[in-house]
């Protein structure tokens, strides 16, 4: 008989429009093959629960344990019969009727239309021969059949993510959210937690295999890695248990990731306690945080205690459990799953009728957390709601109770917006409604075995978490810490090892002027150019403001040799004017003699101007001073080569009338003629470009140095090249004076002079251009002073050393030999 021709055989045409409500199981084809051939291979079950209504709502349970099959591949597989009734199953059934009878008595859902329902045992389907591919499900299957006539189904536990496509199932409604979204919160504890070392082990069918890819995808980027993923099949569960444990044992990480069904847990868990493994914090998927046969099971207690789990959310359906309880067979005469369960329950065949459920503590009357019941519940109210807005329209064209168009109900599905008696509001998003779950957590119990504690949900994508309630693993308080590599502390880096994956790296501090601030930073970021980074690379600070100052070595070492050349010059000027009437200094032309000393004095003291803190006039007058001041002192010297060159040319033809031109009036006019020239070129130099204080930030440290910037180079090397041909032409008339006849000649003392000073001044430019920061200064204050000792030392010491140590040979008749 095939499905269509059963379901117009024995439902009612009243109730065309068919609504399945039924289960998808995490089953891979071998599973379904399970689920849907019995013993009697090919017959409908006659076994089923009906009540008569306008409208009939079909629901398929799987009521019955599905055996195990045992495949070799060296023998036809063998098939047992469907035994053992599953209470759980049995009070998802019950909570269909419930929601029934709860909708009948409803005066404004469905007022006028009385629900009936058929249910089916979904291991007796009426279905002759299935083959099909490894990883089809009911549900999909299902579809495929009733999708062409547009017969909606209802799921409350088809979490496959590949259901949510609506081209390929229009019809398919669930009220379990997608196991994309528990990936997805299992994914976000990962994060949450900052476990970025997981290892995982899943289901080696679509469940496991999509689960994991969205666990993945979720994490991309967050710095989560999988050490290992293991898979587990029904088939091999044993050997694959074996391996997966073996890999658990050996691995670094200390959290693992399992989507895996509840039976094959337990084998890995038994596995794990075999091999002493009670380190490890089990992250769980809704297919195993649960289950009650795992709670209970002493064996792996130690192994699973602190496993944290998504669950399916738990509600509570008021008056349930009074109707559970409230159930008898007597009352129920046509109903054979619970005269079954009743023979079962109290090992009575017949029974006496005095029996009741009223002191029965078992998986049936248990309503304290229901979880897929309440998605049975959900799903019979949007059905309900659904005809309700099918019926309600006050238009001749409107469908009637006996005349429901399958397609006409499916677009209603579609924009249903369901109330629960409870208030609760849900509705469909395409086929999927919102997701939400529970967080569990499993504690241990005075008792040994262990017990399910609620410690937060997930809506949607918000995560809501009580982590004081959480029992770990390790039986800390403390989050346990699964790392492959500890994060980098601020200051530091990552770095990635060559060949290991990305949760796998080193620290590596980051370079001056960089910082990172936070804890595991993949890169170092550049401080402003205003900024540096403080010692620990974690902050950026200001710079610290840098010049040269009087209070600090180089500051202090230049200014005391600087205030001592000035000092010494002072010192010679007394000893000349003291001794002024003598032949030594009359001979060395006595009045430019202490014009030179004075401007000596100036370049010594000029220097002092460079040290300290830059400002506008203290940048002016550094370069003026020191200009005017040069050519000051190198005029004397010119001039007074030049007398020594007249004088020692007077006894020829016709010179005498070239010695009224080197009088010491015209010597005086000369030198202030070659210093005005200087004066003129400072005074347009300062007057349209001159020196400004500014920061230098070319120079990467901690310090900015404040420095007086050229805006004008032109000006500079004016006043550099004006000195510069002074002191060259000078040098070059020395040397030509250095061998005239005198016992005394002030000429080669000069010569030797002025190679000093320009060779500390041709030196002085390269050293000037390299320099960072403040020795710039420093440089331009060490040639100031280098070649102004290189003046006094070469000029004055000769003639001081006489003057004062030797007196015998200040005399005419000494300077005057030849």
């Amino acid at each position: 008989m095939s499905w269509l021709s059963w379901l117009h055989t024995r439902l009612p045409s009243s109730a065309l429009s068919l609504l399945l409500l039924t289960v998808v199981g995490r089953q891979t084809g071998l599973e379904l093959a399970q689920a849907i051939v019995c013993s009697r291979w090919g017959e409908p079950s006659d076994k089923s629960l009906s009540q008569d209504g306008d409208v009939i709502i079909g629901g398929l349970f799987n009521l019955y344990n599905s055996p195990a099959l045992e495949q070799g591949f060296t023998k036809l597989p063998h098939y047992e019969p469907c035994t053992g009734l599953d209470l759980e199953s049995l009070k998802k059934l019950y909570t269909m009727t419930f929601a029934v009878d709860e909708i009948n008595r409803n005066s404004t859902l469905l007022p006028g239309v009385k629900l009936g329902y058929r249910i089916l045992d979904s291991c007796g389907q009426p279905v002759p021969l299935l083959i099909g591919p490894a990883s089809s499900t009911i549900t999909i299957i299902l579809s495929r059949i009733l999708g062409p006539l547009s017969v909606p189904l209802i799921s409350y536990f088809a979490s496959c993510p590949c259901l949510s496509d609506r081209l390929n199932f229009p019809n398919v409604f669930r009220t379990i959210p997608s196991d994309i979204y528990q990936a997805r919160a299992m994914a976000r504890l990962a994060i949450h937690f900052r476990w970025t070392w997981m290892g995982a082990v899943i289901e080696n069918t679509d469940y496991g295999h999509f689960a994991i890819q969205a666990f993945q995808e979720e994490t991309k980027g967050k710095g989560v890695c999988l050490e290992f993923i293991e898979t587990v099949q029904r088939e091999t569960i044993v050997s694959d248990a074996r391996r997966a444990a073996l890999t658990i044992q050996a691995s670094t990480a200390r959290v693992i990731l399992i989507f895996c069904w509840y039976t094959d847990v337990r084998t890995l868990f038994l596995e794990l306690a075999k091999r002493n493994v009670t380190d490890r914090q089990f992250l769980a998927s809704e297919a195993w945080s649960t289950s009650g046969d795992l709670l209970q099971d002493l064996a792996i207690s130690k192994v699973a205690s602190g496993v944290l789990g998504v669950a399916i959310r738990s509600a509570t359906i008021p008056g349930f459990q009074n109707y559970l309880r409230s159930l008898h067979p007597i009352r129920r005469p046509d109903d054979e799953f619970l005269r079954e369960f009743w023979e079962k329950e109290f090992g009575c065949i017949p029974c006496s009728g005095t029996e009741s459920l009223e002191g029965v503590q078992n998986p049936f009357t248990d309503t304290s957390q229901l979880r897929v019941a309440y998605n049975v519940y959900l799903a019979v109210y949007a059905a309900a709601h659904a005809l309700h807005s099918l019926l309600s329209c006050n238009s001749s064209t409107c469908s009637s109770p006996k005349h429901i168009k399958p397609i006409e109900l499916l677009q209603h599905l579609n924009k249903v917006n369901v109330t629960t008696p409870q208030g609760e509001m849900f509705y469909f998003q395409g086929g999927d409604i919102p997701a939400k779950y529970d967080l569990v957590n499993w504690q241990n119990t005075p008792e040994g075995s262990l017990k399910l504690v609620l410690i937060g949900r997930v809506d949607g994508f918000d995560l809501h978490l009580n982590e004081s309630t959480i029992q770990w693993s390790t039986g800390s308080t403390q989050v346990p810490v699964s790392v492959c590599s500890e994060s980098c502390p601020p200051g530091t880096r990552k770095a990635n090892r060559k060949g290991e994956p990305l949760c796998c790296f080193d620290c590596i501090p980051c370079a001056e002027g960089e910082i990172s601030n936070q804890t595991g930073s993949l890169h170092c970021e550049r401080c402003l150019s205003e900024f540096w980074s403080n010692a620990k690379q974690t902050a950026c600070i200001p710079r610290q403001l840098d010049f040269l100052s009087f209070n600090e070595t180089l500051g202090i070492t230049l200014t005391a040799v600087a205030v001592s050349g000035a000092a010494v010059t002072t010192a010679v000027f007394v000893v000349f004017l003291c001794y002024r009437q003598t032949p030594m200094v009359r001979a060395n032309n006595s009045e430019l003699s202490f014009l030179l000393l004075l401007s000596l004095k100036l370049c010594f003291l000029c220097s002092l101007v460079f040290i300290g803190r830059p400002s506008v006039w203290a940048c002016r007058l550094q370069q003026a001073a020191f200009g005017i001041s040069f050519v000051l002192c190198v005029s004397c010297l010119l001039v007074k080569t030049l007398v020594v060159l007249v004088v020692f040319s007077s006894a020829r033809p016709g010179a005498k009338a070239l010695m009224k031109w080197f009088g010491p009036g015209q010597q005086r006019g000369s030198v202030c003629l070659f210093t005005s020239i200087q004066i003129i070129i400072c005074a347009t130099w300062l007057s349209l470009s001159p020196p400004v204080p500014q920061h230098d930030l070319g120079f990467q440290g901690s310090k900015v140095t404040l420095e007086c910037a050229m805006a004008s180079v032109v000006g500079f090397s004016l006043v550099l090249g004006y000195i510069g041909l002074l002191a060259c032409t000078c040098l070059l008339l020395a040397f030509l004076a250095r061998k005239l006849p005198d016992n005394f000649n002030e000429a080669k003392l000069i010569t030797f002079s002025m190679l000093i000073f320009c060779a500390v001044w041709v030196a002085f430019v390269p050293a000037y251009v390299s320099s960072p920061g403040k020795y710039v200064v420093a440089v331009e204050i060490f040639a100031i002073l280098a070649s102004s000792y290189g003046l006094l030392l070469c000029i004055f010491a000769p003639k001081c050393f006489i003057i004062l140590l030797r007196p015998e040979k200040n005399t005419k008749k000494h300077l005057m030999a030849r």
